[in-house]
Parts: C-alpha cells; structure tokens; sequence
C-alpha cells in the first residue's frame, strides 16, 4: 500500500460490526479495504466479505501467488502477496462511497490509529 501512497492499518473494526484486515486511505480520500485469505478454505468458510463494500470504495482479496486466483470473485480486486511484499493482479472495480460515509469511515481510520499510537507512547500503567 506504501508504494501506491496509501496509509493503512489493520483490523479495523466497522461500524456493521465486522473487522477488515486491512483497510487503506490515500491522500485524496480514497478507501480500500483489503481481505486476506490464507488458504481455499478459509476463503470458503468465511463468506462474509460482501458486508465490506459498504465501507470502501475498492475492494481488494489478498492471496498468495499459489492460491487459485480463478476462484476468487471478479467483481473485487485482487493482490498477490507474500512476506516480501505484494503486486496487483487485478484492479478492483470502483464503488464509490457517499460522502457522509466517507467521513464517518476515515473519521473512525484517524480514531483507531491515533488509539493505537497513544496506547504506544502512553501505554495504561499497570495495576498490580
């Protein structure tokens, strides 16, 4: 995401209740929402991915290069990755998002990150 100047983070929780594995916000204010799938089966068992188009405006599955692409909806975008880095295979169609959602998900983005970096540079004092 770095390379295509987007800032991400990971599990980020949505407003439907559902976590993305990782979402990513560019400086025009463009959302992507990227689902990891380690394996054919974790891909079968968990359908829920659809519920995720509401909160991006692109929708990416991130596989390793051995996984069956041809598998995988044509409608979402898809990433090749492993531990070095990862490469777009395919472009995810656009949806964009209305602008009241648009604020409310990069609200909630800036939020979780900014917990997260204070959780790190004032970590709660421990109670023994």
């Amino acid at each position: 995401m770095r390379d295509l100047n987007f800032t991400s983070i990971s599990e980020m929780p949505l407003a439907n209740g559902r976590r993305a594995d990782v979402i990513a916000l560019n400086p025009q204010g463009a959302l992507w929402i990227v689902e990891i799938k380690s394996s054919i089966a974790d891909f079968r068992c968990d359908q829920k991915w659809p519920e995720y188009r509401d909160y991006c405006d692109a929708l990416f599955f991130a596989v390793a290069p051995d996984f069956p692409a041809e598998i995988l909806p044509e409608a979402t975008g898809l990433i090749f990755a492993d531990a070095y880095g990862g490469e777009i295979m395919r472009t995810a169609p656009e949806h964009p998002l209305s602008a009241a959602r648009r604020k409310a998900v990069t609200l909630s983005f800036a939020m979780t990150a900014a917990r997260r970096l204070h959780a790190i540079a004032d970590p709660p004092e421990r109670i023994v």
